[in-house]
């Protein structure tokens, strides 16, 4: 479990009014846990990630990153979206795209690299190793952005590559991307000819990419000092629930901080203490549950569950699924 208590990072709002979306036009019951980011300005990680799993129990197809990503607008991208729309040509917005990525998703650094005869659009990893879920809807929504609003042409690539392993139908990646999709890589990355760098946007306005780019500097610059505490809050409650020591008077006195103060915290992110330990153990029962060795009546003991029938309980109220569905669903994905 080191990999969820060392991973720092969050996403732009907008990505969760996608899902939403998503679930409205496919008529899936929408998580609760959905229900509860749609005001927020930026969520963690830890939720999204969780998020495309409950969507993926309810849709379990190969490419459902794919699928999300066909319906992803500008609005969903947020100010990085418009500030490449301001852009002269292909090569310009994707120099925006890797000085403010941060704004939709502040976590794998992104890279942007020119080897001739093409250029390389990777993500690095981190401390979390990403899933095929994560890693596939990141790239899906960068091309999905590009084909439809920003150049007049197609949009010709090369090469996907995915450090992940391929999957039955890898044939889904090639038919989408209309290009040779690679798995088992060193990185995860689009590559694309250098030729395409010049292909023109159609609404390149240089005064009010200068206006954007401001506001996206001032916007990028509060980053490390919205998501601190909550990093340290992650961390604080995945100990706290090792040592049975989560409750939130134990919670905010390792964070330093009143109950009343912690309790603040959290409404202005239009969510409560229980609401947040419940998000953390449910992705810690997410990979305990990927652990065949360990029994349900285990993993409601590793969640500080007194009884198992509670942890079932509470994670059917979570993913609309048993956690005995969601374990045996995960291990056919894998054969």
């Amino acid at each position: 479990m080191a990999l969820l208590k060392n991973y720092a990072g969050s996403v732009y709002g907008g990505l969760g009014h996608l899902l939403k979306l998503y679930c409205e036009s496919q008529h899936l019951p929408e998580p609760q846990a959905l229900l509860e980011i749609q005001n927020l300005e930026r969520f963690d990680y830890v939720i999204w990630r969780s998020l495309l799993e409950q969507i993926y129990q309810l849709q379990p197809h190969t490419g459902l990153g794919l699928r999300i990503a066909e319906y992803v607008q500008p609005k969903h991208l947020g100010i990085l979206a418009y500030l490449a729309l301001s852009c002269e040509s292909l090569g310009e917005a994707l120099n925006r795209y890797q000085d403010f990525h941060r704004l939709v998703y502040d976590g794998s650094p992104l890279k942007v690299e020119f080897v001739s005869p093409y250029f390389s659009i990777r993500w690095e990893e981190t401390e979390l190793h990403p899933t095929q879920l994560t890693d596939e809807i990141a790239i899906a929504l960068m091309v999905q952005f590009l084909q439809q609003f920003m150049c007049k042409e197609q949009i010709q690539l090369h090469e996907i590559h995915f450090i992940n392993p391929p999957p039955k139908d890898a044939q889904v990646y090639e038919r989408y991307f209309h290009c040779r999709v690679r798995f088992s890589e060193a990185k995860t990355q689009i590559l694309i000819p250098m030729s395409e760098t010049h292909k023109v946007i159609g609404n390149a306005d240089h005064t009010l990419q200068q206006l954007l780019m401001r506001q996206a500097q001032a916007l990028l610059q509060q980053l490390p000092h919205s998501t601190q505490l909550d990093q340290r809050l992650q961390q604080a409650i995945l100990k706290g629930l090792q040592k049975n020591e989560y409750q939130i008077d134990q919670i905010a006195t390792q964070l330093g901080l009143s109950v009343r103060q912690l309790q603040r915290h959290l409404q202005q992110q239009n969510m409560t203490f229980q609401q947040r330990t419940q998000q953390i153990r449910y992705m810690l029962a997410l990979e305990y549950l990927k652990d065949p060795h360990l029994s349900l009546q285990e993993i409601a003991l590793l969640l500080c569950y007194s009884e198992q029938s509670a942890f079932q309980r509470a994670f059917k109220q979570w993913s609309q699924i048993t956690p005995q569905q969601w374990r045996q669903q995960s291990l056919l994905k894998l054969k």
